[in-house]
């Protein structure tokens, strides 16, 4: 059977090719295809072990069948005015974030507290000065997993009335506003610990990756790998 490969950030350079395709036997689960891609692309080898797959925008495990005509996208670790009534709570865009108008979107007249959360561009990382940043993302995917942000956020915090989040993609220059998140609730306490806990889990399950650049080179920073699923029980 045949299935196709969608790569991003690092594997994406090392491969030197945004999708492939790939022959396997009819059965064969995302390890086989991860031992496949090993033997074939020795160059990501290094790379695999830390990687996760999704299908259908959505993260699988290593037993997950692959079936004839299968999308599988590599998840390499992952790096982050007033709005009118219809701007979205959750955006990915390589437009300018408006803060300002991010915290109109989540605000109600029953909302005391408005706790917003800015990731900006810093010009150093581990003592190397930082000239520019590049974001790449898995846009269907990341902008599923930031809408589940989101709704999981005001699970877990019941006081919240409401969250957003933004993130840019794209080059963005030092001091630009790489990704915002807004949380609105009645209370300080409650804002302030919903948009700690919202800013974690962005950084945790979005598929977006981030690029330095240097005056004597360039590399994508890296990050943490995401957490394989857990497969339901049979």
């Amino acid at each position: 059977m045949k299935v196709c490969l969608r790569l991003f950030a690092g594997l994406r350079e090392a491969v030197g090719s945004r999708s492939l395709s790939l022959e396997l036997n009819e059965g064969s689960t995302v390890a086989a295809l991860m031992e496949r891609l090993a033997i074939d692309y020795p160059a990501i080898e290094a790379m695999l072990p830390s990687v996760v797959c999704a299908i259908d925008d959505e993260y699988v495990a290593t037993d997950e069948r692959l079936r004839e005509g299968a999308e599988v996208a590599l998840i390499p670790p992952v790096s982050g005015g007033a709005a009118p009534a219809d701007t979205p709570l959750c955006r990915l865009t390589s437009d300018v974030l408006d803060a300002q108008a991010l915290a109109e979107r989540v605000r109600g007249d029953a909302d005391g507290a408005i706790a917003l959360f800015y990731g900006v561009v810093r010009n150093h990382n581990e003592g190397r000065e930082v000239l520019r940043l590049e974001y790449e993302a898995h846009e269907s995917m990341a902008l599923k997993k930031i809408e589940e942000c989101c709704a999981e956020t005001k699970r877990r915090f019941p006081d919240v009335d409401e969250v957003g989040v933004w993130h840019r993609v794209g080059r963005l220059e030092i001091g630009e506003t790489s990704l915002l998140v807004a949380v609105a609730s009645p209370h300080r306490a409650e804002a302030f610990a919903a948009c700690h806990w919202c800013v974690d889990r962005v950084k945790e399950v979005v598929p977006v990756w981030k690029k330095e650049f240097w005056a004597d080179g360039s590399a994508w920073v890296e990050g943490h790998a995401v957490g394989e699923p857990h497969t339901a029980p049979a």
